[in-house]
């Protein structure tokens, strides 16, 4: 008898409260609309439009196209051009993941020592990250040229035969790329690895040195396990600015010599925009967009563990 006066009490109360939540949750879906709708008209739709473009002929001004299905996609990874940029995309992206990461990290300790210069250290190497990659790639195109400064350089200290054509020589322009790419984030890098830094309390590390935990092993068993975030976030957007570049490829080298240099960027644009081949430049998004997605969902997942 108690439970059938209950459920007429309790049923009325109910009632307004599940309204309030689905009212709650209509508001929550209302908000969210204009940025949805902005999304799927500036992200989905041109991707699945490229994704049809991909499997044609068009030449992204006439009105005329061919259905040729997979034949775009073929053609990337069987055209010499094509390879040599899927090559240098991937070659750039590990290359300059690791090093740059690894010299952000060895950096941020230095900066994070209690020396009196740290302040002015953290603006130097963290300037060229706010100066545009465009500036960047003119700047050491020049530094580059056979007549530029480095060369120059190594005239004056006795190294003349060291001297070379960077940008002209096909196996040493992707390296020298990778210099300047490395140089202008390599403070970006840093400063995520010092917020890290700052967070790892100071009693941690002077226990680890009281059990007789030198600095290499404080760094690597205390500090590395700490710093699992940073490492997360500075990896991942390492990875996808790798697979994007293309600012300072086309602004020092447009690719060449004889498309040595070019990656799946640059190649999308002298394609799509230059060439008349916006099919094949559709393709090659679409390949770009699934490495970068690939590659960062692997490497989250496995950075992630560590954080856990």
């Amino acid at each position: 008898m108690a439970s059938l006066t209950e459920t007429p009490l309790t049923e009325p109360a109910a009632r307004p409260r599940r309204r309030r939540h689905r009212s709650a949750a209509a508001a929550v879906w209302w908000l969210m609309l204009p940025a949805a709708a902005l999304y799927i008209f500036a992200v989905i739709i041109p991707s699945v439009q490229g994704g049809a473009y991909s499997l044609t002929d068009w030449d992204g001004v006439s009105t005329d196209s061919q259905f040729v299905g997979l034949r775009q996609y073929v053609l990337i990874f069987t055209d010499p051009y094509g390879q040599t940029a899927v090559k240098n995309t991937v070659l750039i992206t590990v290359v300059v993941t690791i090093v740059q990461n690894l010299l952000g990290f060895f950096i941020a300790l230095g900066v994070n020592a209690r020396i009196k210069s740290r302040n002015i250290l953290r603006v130097l190497f963290f300037a060229p990250v706010v100066i545009t990659s465009i500036a960047i790639g003119f700047l050491w195109q020049n530094l580059f040229a056979p007549n530029g400064a480095i060369n120059q350089v190594l005239e004056l200290v006795g190294l003349g035969a060291l001297r070379q054509d960077w940008l002209g020589n096909a196996d040493l322009v992707v390296w020298s790329i990778m210099i300047v790419i490395i140089w202008q984030n390599v403070g970006y890098s840093m400063v995520i690895f010092l917020a890290g830094l700052q967070g790892v309390p100071e009693e941690v590390l002077e226990a680890a040195a009281i059990d007789g935990a030198g600095p290499v092993r404080r760094t690597w068993h205390v500090v590395r396990p700490m710093l699992a975030p940073a490492i997360t976030i500075n990896v991942m957007l390492s990875v996808i600015g790798g697979f994007k570049i293309f600012d300072q490829v086309f602004t020092m080298t447009k690719g060449g010599p004889g498309g040595a240099s070019n990656t799946i960027s640059t190649l999308i644009y002298q394609n799509a925009f230059q060439l008349g081949r916006f099919g094949y430049g559709a393709a090659l998004g679409v390949v770009l967009t699934v490495f970068v997605a690939v590659a960062s969902v692997i490497q989250y997942r496995l950075l992630s563990k560590q954080e856990g």
